[in-house]
């Protein structure tokens, strides 16, 4: 396996190769406060490409201009341009199918961007999707996902605080395509990548899943 750091046409982040022919290619987007260091995305990356799978962490756009800090409303659009600009860049890296994805904001905006057009990618792997703000459920974050064409699956902390396993369930339902439910107990948001063996799970179900090897 190498790691190499990315660079080209707005598209900023790193690629894990694996060693031999990748049987796919898995793009991931970082959550609100993070980038394409974070931890769970690299612990996902690492175990992916384990298993032949080449990843690509990515920076989305608003984080390419500024380090730290949260996203803007007002810039949802060009992150959501972003992801689509580096599944255009990375779909060559494999013959096999390109899964997007990111890990809460990340996830989301790879499932708008999706919904949008679905032939940017074969599959969604959305962890800790932020179903809405913690303590506000009125404020769902469903409208888009009827408009799924793409399998879809979701890893969630079942004491996660943007959603609760129930709510995740009835959400989605709402999307009519194939998705799976992995639903981990005793942790949060966060998934605690390096203590509770998500990564791992999240390996396997994704080959598993999206019928890949």
């Amino acid at each position: 396996m190498s790691v190499e750091e990315w660079q080209s046409e707005g598209v900023a982040g790193a690629l894990h190769r694996p060693d031999g022919d990748p049987l796919a290619v898995v793009v991931l987007a970082h959550g609100a406060g993070g980038d394409h260091n974070a931890v769970i995305l690299r612990r996902i990356a690492e175990e992916l490409c384990d298993r032949r799978i080449a990843v690509a962490r990515i920076d989305l756009p608003y984080r390419q201009k500024r380090p730290k800090g949260p996203p803007h409303p007002s810039g949802a659009a060009a992150d959501r341009a972003g992801i689509a600009a580096a599944c255009d860049a990375f779909r060559g890296q494999s013959t096999g199918p390109l899964i997007v994805g990111g890990h809460s904001y990340g996830g989301r905006q790879a499932s708008m961007t999706v919904a949008e057009n679905p032939d940017i990618a074969d599959g969604l792997l959305l962890t800790s999707y932020p179903l809405h703000p913690p303590g506000r459920p009125e404020k769902m974050r469903t409208d888009h996902l009827p408009s799924i064409t793409k399998p879809v699956l979701v890893v969630h902390g079942a004491t996660d605080p943007f959603g609760t396993t129930d709510e995740l369930t009835a959400a989605i339902a709402m999307i009519p395509s194939p998705t799976r439910f992995l639903d981990l107990p005793k942790v949060g948001h966060d998934l605690k990548p390096d203590r509770s063996g998500a990564p791992r799970l999240i390996a396997t179900e994704v080959l598993d899943f999206f019928s890949i090897g």
